[in-house]
């Protein structure tokens, strides 16, 4: 396909999105649907402009991917401006921990005893698909820094900390099939996968994020300097997080999210005028808009793959197993006690929205030497749930966070 033709598709999908914006939030749709229909119309299901398959095309794909979801980690940290001592943390620690671990031994038993896998295949597969996508859910996610709600606290927080909290599991699947050492008895995957990558990755963007809010408020409030710019900032401080991150063997998605809400935490305790001043509501609105572009991107890819899906491996009752069944337990028993109301409690179980982490993480472990046989059965399975996904949750979000709001403004 012509270049010419690319950007001509692409600044149309732009422009579309910026006139019917409002109306796809009225509307049973989601911007997701539409994009994955350009990507399935440009595909040789139809169109034939271009050709994708999922194991030539890991190598790129993984840095698209990885790229869009550390924007969006950042910008779902950002988000979070209540204090580390507020009990509106405890439910997503416990979704991104708890319900994750509970959906990744679920995944994993269906896959060893229903889906013909081996156990280390089993449990990449369910790394792969326990993050909830902080891409795609931005519809149920926080608005803005001073939104309170909880159910849209509980899904923004748990977007943002389980694509970290899912990186152990991956590597201990790829352990598993052999593709990386985790030492004996798993000492290795213990001490460094998942203790170090997990604490450093935190900290390394806490201390950043905190040292560079502190930077500019004081630099603005006493030189007046190191004003304007928000926007390189932002990239700036995403850069530093996720990569000095990885210099250390840690986790930059726990990073870069880690890094968004210590910004914040810095703005939140800042006086009245420097506050003012702060840089984060200039990052996060600049931030919103990258995520709208990168999501545009990754799900037109997405539609762009499934022509070359092996559908025969393909389990649609898994689908369903996952989103109607895993899904809902593992947040029931996850935030079984939490201060969370029951119709809260429904809905967060629903919106188990899977994507562009759950891609990442497919092609991180295909690019780490997964067998093409075995990469394949996975994509089939990936790529039907995260498809499904965007299509179930795409139509339902609407109306249901409608009723939602409906409700809380009676209460």
């Amino acid at each position: 396909m012509d270049f010419a033709v690319w950007v001509s598709v692409g600044g149309a999908l732009l422009v579309l999105m910026a006139l019917s914006g409002t109306m796809f939030s009225r509307l049973p749709l989601s911007t997701a649907m539409l994009y994955l229909g350009v990507g399935v119309a440009l595909s040789p299901f139809w169109l034939g402009a271009a050709e994708l398959r999922m194991v030539a095309a890991a190598p790129i794909l993984e840095r698209l991917t990885e790229t869009v979801v550390v924007i969006s980690l950042f910008t779902s940290g950002l988000k979070l401006s209540v204090g580390l001592q507020d009990r509106r943390w405890l439910p997503p620690l416990r979704l991104a921990v708890l319900s994750m671990l509970i959906s990744v031994a679920a995944v994993t038993l269906i896959g060893t005893q229903m889906l013909g896998l081996s156990l280390g295949a089993a449990v990449l597969l369910g790394g792969i698909l326990a993050p909830t996508d902080p891409v795609l859910a931005s519809d149920v996610q926080l608005a803005n820094a001073a939104d309170r709600d909880a159910l849209r606290f509980a899904l923004t927080g748990e977007g943002g900390l389980n694509d970290g909290t899912a990186f152990p599991v991956v590597m201990l699947g790829l352990g598993l099939l052999g593709l990386h050492e985790i030492g004996d008895f798993g000492w290795r995957w213990l001490a460094v996968d998942l203790l170090w990558a997990s604490a450093a990755g935190l900290g390394i963007g806490a201390l950043l994020g905190s040292s560079l809010g502190r930077l500019v408020l004081y630099l603005r409030r006493e030189h007046k300097e190191a004003v304007g710019y928000d926007d390189f900032l932002a990239l700036g401080l995403i850069g530093l997080s996720y990569g000095l991150a990885l210099l250390c063997n840690a986790y930059g998605f726990l990073a870069v999210f880690a890094a968004g809400v210590a910004l914040r935490r810095v703005e939140r305790q800042a006086a009245t005028k420097a506050a003012a001043d702060a840089p984060a509501n200039a990052m996060l609105s600049f931030n919103e808009q990258l995520d709208r572009i990168g999501e545009l991107c990754a799900v037109i890819v997405i539609g762009l793959l499934l022509w070359a899906v092996q559908w025969q491996h393909a389990s649609w009752w898994f689908v369903a197993a996952l989103l109607l069944l895993v899904r809902p337990i593992s947040v029931a028993l996850g935030l079984a006690g939490a201060s969370i109301l029951p119709h809260q409690r429904r809905l967060i179980g629903w919106f188990g929205i899977r994507g562009i982490g759950s891609l990442f993480y497919l092609t991180y472990a295909i690019n780490h030497g997964l067998d093409p046989a075995l990469a394949e059965v996975l994509t089939a399975l990936v790529l039907s749930v995260v498809a499904s996904s965007i299509f179930v949750h795409g139509i339902s979000v609407t109306p249901l966070m409608s009723g939602y709001a409906r409700r809380r403004g009676r209460r």
